[in-house]
């Protein structure tokens, strides 16, 4: 299993790393991709990195929240990390209207400037949104080209959301959120192929059912790929295997 999203270097992990990683590979998570936030957490984010070089690979990028009245200086440090070292993908970015519709106007610019970076550097771009779906999707739309991929990190939109995803090369994260009852994904995944979905965990946010409200951790994965299965009415071992070839695909190269 990969998980394609996990916040591994945020501080809640500061006590126990070592034991979250043992865990993860115990359940048969083999590969973790690390979506960034902003300046204030790309060194620990790096160092989680250097210190799990085969498990652990960073993304860079400029988190829809921490988009303020210095974006600008924000983007210009991402920018200095790109041209010094290869990332695994441009992200997290997106739009987040949930918590501060303040800087509206300044988060579409700094999204579309991640979206050229995404194919200048033939990196995915990995989605956040929140309270944004479609207007995510018509920013995607309008720069819709072959060499712009990526993922709607933590998917939860309706069937015709998905399908204009699919159709703009982006793939469809789904997390803990799958698990949970009033999710509404048990109506839209049962007419998606496999081919366009991914694992994630959101760690450490977002876990799933059993674990609702606790420290979300990689090695609930497969209790977000069971639950996929179970909707989907298929063996679990269909959903690893194909999640798995979509990553692989998504991070080296498309």
């Amino acid at each position: 299993m990969i998980d394609t999203h996990t916040h591994l270097y945020l501080n809640t992990f500061d006590n126990d790393l070592d034991d979250v990683m043992i865990r993860a590979e115990n359940a048969g998570v083999k590969k973790m991709y690390l979506p960034a936030i902003d300046s204030s957490t790309h060194e620990a984010m790096l160092r989680v990195e250097a210190r799990y070089p085969e498990q652990c690979f960073a993304m860079i990028g400029l988190h829809p929240c921490s988009v303020k009245a210095d974006y600008k200086k924000e983007l210009a440090i991402i920018e200095a990390h790109l041209q010094q070292r290869t990332f695994a993908a441009i992200g997290e970015t997106g739009l987040d209207f949930y918590w501060d519709t303040s800087f509206v106007e300044a988060q579409t610019l700094a999204l579309e400037q991640q979206i050229q970076w995404a194919v200048q550097y033939n990196l995915p771009l990995v989605l956040h949104t929140r309270n944004a779906t479609p207007e995510t999707i018509a920013i995607i739309e309008k720069y819709k080209q072959p060499a712009l991929r990526g993922i709607f990190h933590c998917f939860g939109g309706t069937l015709q959301e998905a399908q204009k995803i699919i159709d703009c090369n982006f793939l469809l994260g789904i997390g803990g959120v799958v698990t949970y009852k009033n999710s509404g994904l048990d109506a839209v995944l049962p007419a998606i192929s496999l081919e366009h979905l991914l694992l994630e965990t959101d760690a450490p946010y977002l876990a799933p059912v059993p674990h609702r409200g606790k420290r979300n951790e990689c090695s609930f994965l497969p209790a977000i790929a069971q639950k996929i299965a179970d909707i989907k009415k298929v063996d679990v071992k269909m959903v690893l295997e194909q999640t798995t070839l979509n990553a692989q695909k998504m991070f080296s190269g498309g």
